[in-house]
């Protein structure tokens, strides 16, 4: 059953005293979800991962495009479907101390979504926060409830926040480089404990990551995106396999391995990231392909499948 669906969405921003006023930072992407998949993106620095996700829930302006969740379509711009929406979808940010109010403590940071969306009643709240604790590893909950962030290690700061993700029963959680600040031992816990709520509360996950190893062991599915577009989608041991975009093989290629005498293929990227201000014409990665033919630069591929599980934007796919 697919549980998200949305449509060429595009994401604009002004800038001021720039030749062109406008930054789209996300341009017609498309995205779906299943209900119970993870579904990973992935891409560089300001390729347009995060404000994808942050649209999908009304945090960033959205210019074009559609969003339909669990068979309903949704107004962004329709503050009523925006509340109905963040019922069923929440989010988990990056930095799990920035996150959280320091002025508040734990159960009043879990109080919140309980009172405000959930309708949780007040005597219940408490016991309510303490059962999120326990969900998330914090064991027993009741003992955590009265201290503040500056009290608990990075690791433990993000399992509160995903308490509060989880504290509405949502079907979807965005996961916004939710692991990338914590040491690689507790990337490891976080990463269980977000596989064990997928099982126990049935949740769907859009997890925003630069770290392909992390998408190879936890991701359904894989979204690559350059320069505000899609440029491939697959399934993770699939694409991981035989990556069909010459972007996606670099980024793969760039990833390293434990094996210092593993045969590597070579990185295939040249050059820097161009511009969003002034995107290059045709295919937006021609700057810095190592297959780059004329009609690259002339036109833009449009995705099409390389089979039944694949969708690639490249005028020549590779393992097409």
């Amino acid at each position: 059953m697919t549980l998200l669906e949305a449509h060429d969405i595009s994401v604009e921003f002004p800038v001021a005293g720039a030749r062109r006023t406008l930054l789209r930072a996300v341009d017609r992407a498309s995205i779906t979800i299943a209900s119970g998949e993870i579904v990973a993106v992935v891409g560089e620095s300001g390729c347009g991962k995060t404000t994808l996700a942050r649209a999908l829930l009304g945090l960033a302006p959205i210019a074009g495009g559609s969003i339909v969740f669990a068979g309903q379509p949704v107004d962004p711009r329709s503050a009523a479907d925006l509340r109905r929406l963040r019922k069923r979808v929440q989010m988990v940010f990056q930095d799990p101390f920035d996150s959280l109010n320091p002025r508040k403590t734990v159960f009043a940071t879990l109080a919140q979504p309980l009172r405000a969306i959930a309708g949780v009643k007040r005597a219940d709240r408490r016991r309510a926060a303490a059962r999120l604790l326990d969900l998330v590893g914090l064991s027993p909950g009741e003992t955590f409830l009265d201290r503040y962030p500056h009290q608990f290690s990075g690791g433990q700061r993000q399992r509160i926040g995903i308490a509060r993700a989880i504290a509405v029963e949502p079907r979807l959680v965005i996961a916004d480089e939710a692991v990338s600040a914590l040491d690689i031992s507790i990337r490891a816990q976080i990463l269980t404990v977000l596989a064990r709520l997928r099982r126990v509360l049935g949740l769907s996950y859009l997890f925003i990551t630069h770290d392909l190893g992390v998408v190879r062991s936890f991701a359904d599915r894989v979204v690559v995106m350059y320069l505000g577009r899609i440029v491939e989608v697959g399934a993770t041991e699939a694409l991981f396999a035989t990556p069909a975009h010459p972007y996606t093989a670099a980024l793969i290629a760039a990833c390293p391995v434990p094996d210092p005498t593993a045969a590597r293929a070579p990185v295939s990227l040249q050059g820097d990231v161009p511009s969003p201000l002034d995107p290059p014409k045709g295919c937006r990665f021609h700057t810095r392909c190592a297959f780059v033919q004329d009609v690259c630069r002339r036109v833009e591929p449009a995705p099409t499948a390389v089979d039944e599980n694949r969708r690639v934007a490249c005028h020549f796919p590779r393992h097409a």
